[in-house]
């Protein structure tokens, strides 16, 4: 049997259903994970450099989450005072004092190198020398970054590093994954968290098209889809193409495939933890208007009480997005607890569990 995942972002589908698909690996059932929005979009790819909005959304929105080249680099540090200002602080060394360092420094560069046939110069100014490249000028050398190398960590580099924590889930959940590189919600146009969470605009269609080819390309029995409880732009354009899917499959004229009864929808985790969400009625007026009148939605508790932990470890290897989103793994880690108890006592249920909204026809 296949069960196929829909995550809007790189971590969605680990932190709301890493419980249940670790309970179906050990069963022997398939699992495919697709990740819809995990592309930068034309102007990132082209070199633009991020936004500070972006990179915050993406969660690289602090020092504390940048690499450390960046974190300490000395062209973070504001100088004591205007480099273009004629007059010098009086701590500054005159161009004597500094002649008289450089030619100490050119000494001792004489005797380190005295075995040789030649020496390099040491230069205390920060200038080439001899034609040489500055070596602060070439990229991951030196205690100085240059702009093109920030560009590119700060766009491409942070999408290719989600994948490839994306990738090592999938590795360690034993599941399949496909990226369809749709640009992320951040990337086309949405800025500020009123516009991230708010209503989708009428230009941005839900992707309709490509998941209903891929999961077919698949074939599974069950596919999984967000409930967009947070509403979050992606995560409720995904949601709105399965009712799409759910509402082609009942269609009395040229019917498509029985939907209804093999998509469920997942309550999104951290959104449904941080919203205390408790049902289908939380949800913002109107969310669930495109699902067909024959079909419902009844929940589905899965119990993960062996595979919690294993669901926890699955969650660290999204190492960028643990400070931004909990404070840390161990906060994570105790959220995860708290909201699998917390599901499990809302269905009868002891120990830890997952809350999933299978459709079916009555």
């Amino acid at each position: 049997m296949t069960h196929v995942f829909i995550a809007p972002h790189a971590d969605d589908v680990a932190l709301s259903c890493g419980g249940l698909i670790a309970s179906l690996r050990e069963l022997g059932q398939s699992v495919s994970i697709i990740t819809v929005f995990s592309g930068a979009g034309a102007g990132v790819e082209a070199g633009a450099p991020l936004t500070g909005y972006q990179r915050e959304a993406l969660g690289f929105g602090s020092k504390a989450l940048w690499p450390a080249t960046e974190a300490f680099n000395r062209a973070d540090i504001a100088a004591d005072f205007s480099l273009e200002d004629p007059g010098s602080p009086p701590w500054a060394a005159t161009e004597e004092r500094l002649e008289a360092t450089q030619q100490d420094a050119d000494a001792s560069a004489k005797r380190f190198w005295q075995r040789a046939s030649w020496y390099r110069r040491a230069s205390i100014r920060k200038k080439p020398l001899a034609g040489q490249v500055l070596v602060d000028d070439v990229p991951t050398q030196g205690p100085t970054y240059t702009d093109t190398l920030v560009e590119a960590a700060a766009a491409g580099e942070i999408m290719a590093e989600r994948r490839l924590e994306d990738e090592r889930f999938a590795y360690f959940a034993e599941a399949s994954i496909v990226f369809l590189d749709l640009p992320d919600a951040v990337f086309r146009g949405y800025e500020g968290d009123g516009e991230l969470l708010g209503a989708p605009r009428e230009d941005d269609e839900p992707p309709t098209d490509v998941l209903r080819r891929e999961i077919a390309r698949l074939e599974p029995q069950v596919v999984y889809l967000p409930l967009g409880v947070g509403n979050h732009v992606d995560h409720v354009l995904c949601r709105e193409a399965g009712l799409a899917l759910v509402g082609e499959g009942r269609r009395w004229v040229m019917p498509g495939p029985e939907w209804a009864g093999n998509l469920a929808f997942y309550e999104d985790f951290p959104y449904a933890w941080w919203h205390g969400f408790t049902g289908l009625d939380d949800l913002p007026e109107g969310a669930l208007d495109a699902l067909p009148r024959d079909v419902l939605l009844t929940p589905r508790y899965a119990e993960v009480s062996d595979q919690l932990e294993r669901k926890i470890r699955g969650i660290s290897l999204y190492a960028s997005q643990l400070d931004r989103l909990f404070g840390g793994e161990a906060a994570m880690a105790s959220a995860v607890r708290r909201h699998g108890s917390a599901t499990a006592a809302a269905g009868g249920l002891a120990g830890s569990a997952e809350r999933y909204w299978h459709t079916f026809v009555p």
